[in-house]
């Protein structure tokens, strides 16, 4: 193999080579992969918690897009209307996803977990017209309906023996079994509008992400060096496909690369048992999950025996920082290198560790194939305020900056944030896309993540990134997980605090917090240990698995520390 040469790779790729001005995301995701030649293969791996399974070929997802397609199009939907799937990991998702985009229209991916005021905000921000759900899901659609201006029509497809029993329900099957499997897609240029995701922030209104077709191409350089799809390739990504991780890795990444997906539909949270079985059955070869997920599959004793994991090549970890423990286990385990990245719902991952680059352990990698980025200085809270009039500075080799990537070497980033213009210009910064990292690039090229610009952590003069204390943290075999975050102190105005899940057979006390607070000074550093830990039953999560820093902090500060 030739030696890795990151300047040769970075020059390599063009992110907007090979993007034409005529693109549908739907069309390429289906009809050009069988003008390839692989029709017959399959595109979509399914299976659920109840051993029910299917799978169809790209030949018959052409078919059943062309379908629903028609479908729309005769409740008169095209182009410029949005549809909003609440539907959880079926096959069905991806169908009512593409059929949408050929029919000239967007869609938005949402939780199942998502309540009455998350669908109703997302029905009136996005002014949605058709929204596709099951029999399971849609009481919470049918509680807000009424309350829509533009909500026309609820699609139920069947599942689980249920069928749409509400009058006002259309039956997605019977349509279906009525519509044509041929169908022209409305032609659509690569700027025009194909989804809205939106962020799941702990604050304020969720703000809807507007991404354009041209997306899934966009980002050929993650296929290539990250992910490293390589046709036959069969792939996965264990999370609820309503969120964006899934959306893009498994998804629209990799139908229009002709790779085939495993979907699982589970019942009960991830099973790392039931995942190995998956991986040994179809071959998986390239894996995409969080830290917390690859975690689980380390619990599973003697796995590498047990399973024939032969197959598996490639490991993606995306969501959360990797820690140092679990890429050690997995690289001696089962051989395989975890790549760690970062990135956002605006511009996905633009800084990631590539196939054959030398991997410093705790870094996010360098940057993405022909991006171009600039960490820049930190604003203080007073001239944040002013937002529109702060200035950009770069900051000096080797000091923490603001990552912020330049919107013009960029095809994938973000068009706005819908309906929100201000929010929109608090990102948009020049030519510069404000992401609110705060990263530091090292004297070889190799970002470092410290936080979120409200999330480092200020204590004894010193910046310390919660990342830091976490992953030491960690790597303590009392410690499930953990969370670090500012607390007010008498004498030294803010110190670490940590927040510790412990694991089994482990229990909390003034010994214990004492040994956690020395390992830290000797796996991290004496200033950066937690002077203050509560131990917790769990942490607080986003719905999309990621901890709440920003309501611990808040609680610290507001005198009402976190319990439970």
């Amino acid at each position: 193999m030739a030696e890795f040469n990151y300047e040769e790779v970075w020059k390599s790729m063009d992110p907007w080579e090979n993007i034409p001005e005529k693109f549908n995301i739907g069309y390429a995701s289906t009809d050009a992969v069988c003008k390839k030649g692989l029709g017959d293969k399959v595109a979509i791996y399914w299976e659920n918690s109840n051993d029910e399974k299917r799978q169809i070929t790209y030949e018959e997802l052409r078919k059943e897009t062309n379908k629903f397609a028609n479908v729309l199009k005769d409740l008169g939907f095209g182009k410029g209307d949005v549809l909003l799937l609440r539907i959880s990991n079926l096959i069905e998702f991806y169908v009512i996803a593409l059929a949408a985009t050929k029919a000239g229209g967007s869609f938005i991916p949402t939780s199942t977990m998502f309540r009455e005021k998350d669908i109703s905000y997302r029905l009136d921000d996005a002014k949605v017209k058709v929204v596709a759900t099951t029999p399971q899901l849609a009481e919470v659609v049918d509680n807000v309906k009424d309350d829509s201006k533009t909500l026309e029509h609820i699609v139920v497809v069947d599942y689980l023996g249920e069928t749409a029993t509400k009058d006002h329900h259309l039956s997605y099957n019977k349509l279906m079994a009525e519509a044509s499997d041929e169908f022209d897609s409305v032609e659509t240029n690569n700027d025009d509008v194909a989804f809205v995701a939106y962020t799941s922030g702990t604050t304020g209104d969720p703000k809807g992400v507007v991404h354009y077709h041209r997306y899934g191409i966009s980002y050929e350089y993650l296929a290539k060096h990250w992910y490293c799809y390589d046709t036959p390739d069969t792939i996965t990504c264990p999370a609820e496909v309503g969120w964006l991780l899934p959306v893009s890795s498994s998804f629209l990444y990799a139908l229009h690369r002709g790779m085939s997906i495993v979907l699982y539909h589970e019942m009960g949270g991830f099973k790392p048992n039931k995942w190995f079985e998956m991986m040994e059955e179809y071959g998986i070869s390239a894996f995409i999950g969080t830290p917390t997920m690859y975690r689980m599959l380390m619990k599973v004793e003697d796995a590498e025996n047990k399973y024939d994991l032969s197959k598996w090549r490639e490991g993606t970890s995306a969501g959360e920082p990797l820690a140092p423990d679990t890429f050690f286990n997995v690289k001696k385990r089962f051989g395989v290198t975890l790549r760690d990245g970062i990135g956002m719902s605006e511009c996905m991952v633009y800084v990631h560790n590539m196939k054959g680059m030398d991997i410093k352990q705790g870094s996010c990698g360098r940057i993405g194939s022909g991006i171009v980025i600039q960490l820049m200085e930190v604003p203080d809270e007073e001239e944040e305020e002013k937002e529109n009039n702060v200035t950009l500075k770069p900051v000096k080799q080797g000091e923490p900056g603001v990552l912020c990537v330049k919107r013009s070497s960029h095809p994938g980033m973000m068009k706005e944030y819908l309906n929100k213009p201000e929010a929109t210009n608090e990102v948009f910064r020049g030519e510069w896309f404000y992401t609110g990292d705060v990263l530091r690039q090292d004297e070889d090229g190799y970002f470092w993540f410290i936080g979120r610009a409200d999330d480092v952590i200020k204590a004894s003069g010193y910046r310390i990134s919660p990342f830091d204390v976490e992953s030491a943290l960690m790597a303590h075999k009392a410690v499930h997980e953990a969370a670090a975050v500012e607390s007010p102190d008498p004498v030294r105005d803010k110190v670490v605090k940590a927040f510790i899940v412990l694991r089994e057979g482990y229990e909390g006390n003034d010994e214990l917090i004492k040994d956690l607070q020395n390992h830290v000074k000797k796996t991290a550093a004496p200033y950066k240990y937690p002077r203050k830990i509560s131990f917790v039953k769990e942490l607080p999560k986003t719905q999309s698995g990621k901890t709440k820093r920003k309501m611990l902090r808040r609680l610290e500060f507001k005198g009402t520390p976190y319990q439970l």
